[in-house]
Parts: structure tokens; C-alpha cells; sequence
């Protein structure tokens, strides 16, 4: 087997398809709603219509629930309200269907895999189909030594990239990453804390609702961690091995081949965030496919969200992790794809005959006559009478009058006599 090259997806990974996403962005503008009125379900539908390389973009009918399971020594420290090594109980409630992931993938018609990194069990007791990528049996206590060997890191990132593979075969529309472990969050708050540059008080956080002396005993563990992580932070893979955990590293490679497949991501809380926050320093690109589905009120995954440039889709509060907010955010996703591709496009507005352009006839009065100066007296009221003869009277005052013998008289009403300088004819 050849040595991986991580910097291969750099240049792999393409963002989605710009030339989709500005047709689905004009196909928006002439759909019924107005611009803007549908609030971040326009953004979306443009988002997995570029995703997905088609304008519209097709329903989420085939969603994927993919779980990576591990455990880590780190637990052993009491950072944790469960036991160590007890990741083995969580995988099984999920494939007996007893998990609260489970009655959600039910109700949102989602299917859900499991994948056994390094779970702390004889593999005998889970089903091949589940360990048959194991790296190990649980992962070494990060604050002093490494979770993984060189060797066991890329062999777990080569298990995630080939779960991708497989995902992107099957045709799966979507995947909604997560994690079982105990532990996990310690470890993400170690990753985070390195690739932000940031302390290890302020990504530590609840977890599984740990109390304020395992808050303590949290954060010592992840501040003597985080000295171990800062002097491979330019590689990577090492990186992993030394304060992550094959899950982690699985869950990285998962990411990074979803990507290079075009495969959409829901990230579900910090664990999916802290590998995310790996592979963007693996391909810059690879966050384009990526949405983040919640606030878990977990300060580490604030501030990955952060570096990543992702907003969450929902924030109900929901802090079990295991793909369970991340299922919450899939109606929305399902949403904007639905209007995108069902919403009727308005009718075009009639464009103005040819008639429009030309002026109108004028029809009222003679033209002649208009041109003409106005006539003397203009603004009185005329009268007209019939006389025989024709008669012509010049005023220098106020008034004058015409007499036609043969036809009319007008003579303008001005309340005055004429006067005594006339002539007449």
C-alpha cells in the first residue's frame, strides 16, 4: 500500500458547481414567493442543487445516518458522566433500534450505519458488518501518550475515505455524520483548542453533563493535551495520532473522500466539527459541502463553527449527540429542496404591443386653429346674433364687435358701451 498523500485533496476537491447554483438562484427569482420572503430555505435549495450539479435539486430520498464509534483512554480520568469503555452499550441501543437516533431516523425515513472504530469490546460481540474496519481496541489517554500509532492514524483514514466511497455508490443524497464514544468531546476540545489557537478553559465544556469538579478534571486533561498537540499541529496525520483517536481520524477521512465524491455533510455536534476542522487544513475546499445542523451550547463547537464559516441549521438545544440534532435539521434541508423544485415560476409580464410606441391621434379640434393666434376678448363669454348685412366696429377700449348681414354676429359680453371712436362701413 502506498504512503497517503494528504495533499492530493487540495487540488481533488472542487467546490460545488458554481454555473448550478446561479441557475438556481435565477430559477428562485421567478418562483412565486418574494425574493428573500423565504428566508434561508432559498440559500439552501441553491446550496444542494450546486451539490447535487442539477437545477432543481432532487428530493433527499436516500439520507444516511453514519455513526463512528470509539472509545478513548482519556475517559479513564472521570471527564465523562458514562463509564469508560461502556461506547459498546450506545452502538448496541442504535442497532436494536432503542436509541433516540434511531426512532428519529425512523420518522425522518433515514437509514443508520454504524462503524466500529476502536470500541472497547471483543469484536465477537458486534456484527461483522459493523467491526469489519476496526483499527483497535480502544485509543490511548491522550494527555500522556498517543491515541494511535503513524500506522493505525492512516489506516483508520483510510477507513473513513472507503465508507464515503461506499456511501457515494450506493447513491446516498446525503450523510448525517456522527459519533458514539465516551470521551469524545475531551478530544475534540484538544483538537479545536490547537487548530484555533485558544485555551483550554475556553473550549471545554458540559459534555454528557458532567458536574464542576469532572469540569475540572476536563479541562486539566485537555490542557495537558493540547501541549502535546501544538508541536505537530503542521502535520496533520500526526496530529491525529497523537491527541485524536481512530474514530476521529476515521471520521476525518470520511470527510475529506465525501467531498472528493461530492457528497453532501451534515455535521452533528463538536466530534464531527473537530474533524472538520482537520480536514479544512487538509483541503481548503472541502467545508463548501458542508452544513452544520445545531448549537449544542458546547463552547468548542462555537468556535469551530467559527473557523469553519458554517451556521447552524437549528438550536433546540439537543446536547446528546450521536446524529440526533443533526436528524433535526434534515425537514429544513428536505424543505428547500421540495421549493426549489415544486414551486410554480410566475407568468411573464406581457410585453407592450407595437401600438404602445406610437403617439396617439389627436383628434379633439382643428390643428389650424389651434396654431392661430388667439382671437381678441379670449376668456369671455361670446354671444351671437343674425343681422342683415355685414357691419365691422373697431374699439379702442375694451370691447369690439362683429356684424356678418348674411351669416352671424358674435359679439363679446363685456358690460361696457363701445366707444365713440368707431369706425364703420
Amino acid at each position: 500500500m502506498s504512503a497517503l498523500n494528504l495533499d492530493d485533496f487540495a487540488d481533488t476537491v472542487e467546490r460545488p458547481d458554481a454555473a448550478v447554483q446561479r441557475d438556481a438562484e435565477e430559477r428562485r427569482h421567478r418562483l412565486g414567493p418574494p425574493a428573500g420572503s423565504l428566508g434561508r430555505l432559498e440559500e439552501l435549495g441553491d446550496w444542494l442543487a450546486a451539490a447535487q450539479g442539477q437545477c432543481p435539486a432532487r428530493r433527499l430520498d436516500n439520507v444516511k445516518v453514519v455513526l463512528f464509534a470509539g472509545d478513548h483512554g482519556v475517559a479513564r480520568l472521570g471527564v465523562s458522566a458514562r463509564e469508560p469503555g461502556t461506547t459498546v452499550s450506545l452502538v448496541r441501543e442504535v442497532l436494536e433500534g432503542e436509541a433516540a437516533v434511531s426512532v428519529l431516523a425512523r420518522a425522518y425515513d433515514a437509514q443508520v450505519r454504524v462503524v466500529d472504530m476502536s470500541v472497547d469490546c471483543d469484536p465477537g460481540e458486534l456484527p461483522a458488518e459493523v467491526t469489519r474496519h476496526r483499527v483497535r481496541r480502544g485509543s490511548g489517554r491522550i494527555d500522556i501518550e498517543d491515541a494511535l500509532t503513524a500506522q493505525e492514524a492512516e489506516q483508520a483514514f483510510r477507513a473513513g475515505m472507503a465508507v464515503a466511497d461506499e456511501e457515494a455508490d450506493s447513491g446516498t443524497d446525503l450523510v448525517v455524520l456522527g459519533d458514539l464514544s465516551v470521551g469524545g468531546t475531551t478530544v475534540a476540545g484538544v483538537l479545536v483548542a490547537a487548530l484555533c489557537g485558544t485555551d483550554a478553559s475556553v473550549v471545554t465544556g458540559r459534555g454528557s453533563g458532567i458536574d464542576d469538579l469532572a469540569w475540572m478534571r476536563k479541562c486539566a486533561a485537555i490542557r495537558d493535551a493540547l501541549r502535546r498537540a501544538r508541536p505537530v499541529l503542521g502535520d496533520q496525520m500526526e496530529l491525529l495520532a497523537t491527541t485524536g483517536g481512530a474514530d476521529f481520524a476515521a471520521m476525518a477521512g470520511f470527510l475529506a473522500q465525501c467531498a472528493v465524491r461530492r457528497t453532501p455533510v451534515v455535521l452533528d455536534g463538536v466530534v464531527s466539527a473537530a474533524c472538520a476542522l482537520v480536514v479544512q487544513r487538509i483541503a481548503f475546499r472541502a467545508p463548501d459541502w458542508w452544513q452544520a445542523s445545531q448549537s449544542t451550547g458546547e463552547p468548542a463547537l462555537a468556535k469551530a463553527l467559527d473557523r469553519l464559516a458554517l451556521e447552524p441549521l437549528v438550536d433546540h438545544g439537543v446536547k446528546l449527540g450521536e446524529g440526533t440534532g443533526a436528524l433535526l435539521a434534515l425537514p429544513v434541508l428536505r424543505a428547500a429542496a421540495a421549493l426549489l423544485a415544486e414551486l410554480p415560476e410566475r407568468a411573464a409580464a406581457p410585453e407592450p404591443g407595437p401600438e404602445a410606441d406610437e403617439p396617439a391621434a389627436h383628434t379633439v379640434g382643428n390643428p389650424e386653429q389651434e396654431d392661430s393666434e388667439p382671437q381678441p376678448g379670449a376668456g369671455t363669454e361670446p354671444q351671437t346674433r343674425t343681422e342683415t348685412g355685414t357691419r365691422t366696429e373697431h374699439e379702442t377700449g375694451t370691447a369690439s364687435e362683429t356684424r356678418t348681414e348674411t351669416g352671424t354676429r358674435t359679439e363679446p359680453e363685456t358690460g361696457t358701451e363701445p366707444a365713440a371712436d368707431e369706425t364703420r362701413e
